[in-house]
């Protein structure tokens, strides 16, 4: 049973499927497109009609499969699903005499969207046309002032729509109308960790089945190390985690790894491959090419490692939902770039994958370590990503560079942990450019590297704000990475969201 999230290409429709889970509702997102057989597969209770840059009448505007609008669940249309679900039904859009961006206040709302919803109502609104003419059955809702009709709804049908996104941050109560339209498909609100786990255990022991041999990559950040708990609850001594040493890593990182994870009794194997990968990255500076080497020797060094463990069927992956739609692994994504744990792989991988958190975000992994007991000083650790310090090196990667961003990594690190900022970010990095510049240290001239630091904000890592981290620390840390780090005499700190960049510079 799930809320099924049609997506037109709205920038917010992943928030969509977020706010739905936040809220216990399981929901997934696929196509605009997607055929009524596909649809069926999820089970829904509720469709959602998601937002898009189309217009109704434009040649080529996407629109359900023949006979999802038929379907007798409840369907929510949101922006230009409303006025997709009103121009179906017989009504008018037409282009708005004034476009509608940002904030607006609704001068009037009720129905049942609005149920129990009380005082100011603040919506995000991002649209150019306008339901003009309402369709038989239908009754407006909600009204702002440069908008007669904000939201419609027919209660016989079960058809309702909403001009503006009530899925966005800047829709403060946004989050009860979605609840409230909870309440009307009758969803039961049960999709939390202790259900989480269970299904996921419940589909790796049908995937993997009584005999088969499971060989996970361990990372030792929170995907991965929760998904080694998760296996060996699923599968027991069938499990063989192996922590690649790819030269790729932070300082002390491989130590740090052994020393937390062989105490919670994981069946740990660790191979030094740096002479391996290096080597295959040598004079590589493109950053897809170096994720595509970087996958592709992963998969490599587990084959070597399985002819000496043993034949194993399976491999798993701590990919994220995040990964997958970055990745076009989601159906109608836009591709932003590959990761290794999607569309990095060699197409002649010898293993059946097993992804388990393939639907699932960071935050939601996060709550199922703490049910299975990782201690919170893994459980907590910011994101590291999988081609590690490759993908911070701008331009090619030689040892020298790593040792050099290593060492400002450190320092950055644990600046803000010495200070008490490391748990109020998401995520920081340090990147070496391959920039150099100017400089004056002890009365002579350099000609050194410039590091960048980044520190960002996020609930879902779909988007996310720059960390506002205090100037005293930023000129400390500054100060600290020149003295220490002689081959750096410059020091930027990264201050743009995502979007329009990406957390990583690579």
């Amino acid at each position: 049973m799930s809320i099924v999230i049609l997506d037109f290409g709205s920038q917010f429709t992943r928030l969509i499927t977020r706010r739905f889970r936040e809220l216990g509702a399981y929901s997934v997102i696929l196509p605009g497109t997607a055929s009524l057989e596909r649809i069926r597969q999820e089970n829904p209770q509720g469709i959602v009609l998601s937002g898009g840059p189309s217009s109704v009448y434009d040649e080529g505007a996407p629109r359900p499969a023949p006979g999802v609008l038929d379907l007798n669940v409840p369907i929510l249309g949101v922006c230009y699903g409303m006025q997709y679900l009103a121009h179906e039904a017989g009504g008018d859009v037409k282009r708005a005499g004034k476009r509608e961006y940002g904030k607006a206040d609704l001068t009037e709302y009720g129905g049942r969207l609005f149920e129990g919803i009380q005082g100011e109502f603040v919506a995000w609104m991002s649209h150019s046309d306008s339901v003009t003419q309402l369709p038989q059955g239908y009754q407006v809702v909600a009204r702002t002032e440069d908008t007669p009709v904000t939201a419609i709804e027919n209660n016989e049908t079960r058809r309702y729509g909403v001009q503006f996104h009530p899925e966005v941050v800047h829709t403060p109560k946004g989050g009860q109308l979605l609840a409230n339209f909870l309440d009307i498909c009758g969803v039961n609100r049960d999709w939390n960790a202790e259900h989480i786990v269970d299904e996921l255990i419940g589909g790796v022991r049908a995937q993997v089945g009584d005999s088969g041999r499971v060989l996970l990559g361990i990372s030792g950040g929170v995907d991965s190390s929760t998904l080694a708990l998760l296996l060996a609850r699923a599968v027991g001594d069938r499990l063989t985690a192996v922590f690649i040493d790819h030269g790729l890593l932070r300082l002390g990182e491989r130590e740090q790894v052994e020393a937390a994870l062989r105490p919670l009794g994981v069946n740990l194997v660790t191979v030094d491959a740096r002479d391996e990968f290096l080597g295959q990255l040598a004079g590589v500076s493109d950053p897809e090419q170096k994720r595509k080497i970087i996958g592709r020797e992963f998969i490599r060094a587990f084959e070597r490692e399985t002819a000496r463990l043993g034949e194993f069927e399976f491999l798993a992956q701590g990919t994220l939902y995040p990964d997958v739609i970055e990745s076009a692994g989601g159906e109608g994504a836009a591709n932003i770039k590959s990761h290794h744990n999607v569309g990095g792989l060699p197409d002649d991988v010898k293993f059946k994958l097993v992804e388990p958190f393939r639907t699932l975000f960071k935050d939601e992994v996060r709550e199922i370590a703490r049910l299975l007991g990782l201690p919170d000083h893994i459980r907590m650790r910011h994101p590291f990503p999988g081609p590690g310090l490759a993908i911070r090196v701008l331009g090619e990667v030689t040892e020298e560079k790593l040792d050099i961003l290593k060492r400002v990594d450190d320092i950055f690190i644990s600046g803000l942990r010495e200070f008490g900022l490391y748990d109020g970010c998401s995520q920081a990095l340090a990147v070496l450019t391959p920039i150099q510049s100017v400089g004056v240290m002890g009365d002579e001239r350099t000609y050194s590297y410039t590091a960048a630091l980044r520190a960002v904000t996020t609930d879902d890592f779909m988007t996310a704000e720059w960390a506002r981290l205090p100037y005293e620390f930023l000129a400390t840390m500054s100060n600290r990475i020149v003295n220490q780090v002689h081959e750096i005499n410059r020091v930027v700190y990264d201050i743009t969201g995502k979007p329009p960049a990406t957390i990583e510079w690579e």
